[in-house]
């Protein structure tokens, strides 16, 4: 499935079918895939907390952990930031879709 892209959003075609862009799947693609950045944020986000956690409870191998933890955290801080990207393009696609579906009316 191809979906339409910003850089090239002044050809309102989609180049593999040749049909107009679906602004409103494309909204959707971009919201499905923002929430998939939240929900890898959280995720990692809890895995850094449980690490840092059992660096507390096991000094033994308390170095082990707080590296998982600072992994962890890096990949939250990723997501966290693909998340971010994919609402700004959700917002393109949003604006787009509202641009293309007023009509034109030429007096002259």
């Amino acid at each position: 499935m191809a979906y339409h892209h910003h850089h090239d959003r002044h050809h309102h075609l989609n180049k593999d079918e040749e049909k107009p862009v679906d602004y409103k799947k494309e909204e959707k693609h971009h919201k499905h895939r923002e929430h998939l950045g939240q929900l890898g944020a959280v995720a990692a986000g809890a895995y850094a907390l449980h690490e840092k956690h059992k660096a507390k409870k096991d000094p033994e191998h308390a170095h082990k952990h707080k590296i998982k933890e600072e992994i962890a955290a890096a990949v939250a801080v990723g997501a966290g930031g693909y998340a971010f990207h994919e609402h700004h393009k959700k917002k393109e696609a949003k604006k787009e879709k509202k641009a293309h579906g007023k009509k034109h009316h030429h007096l002259f």
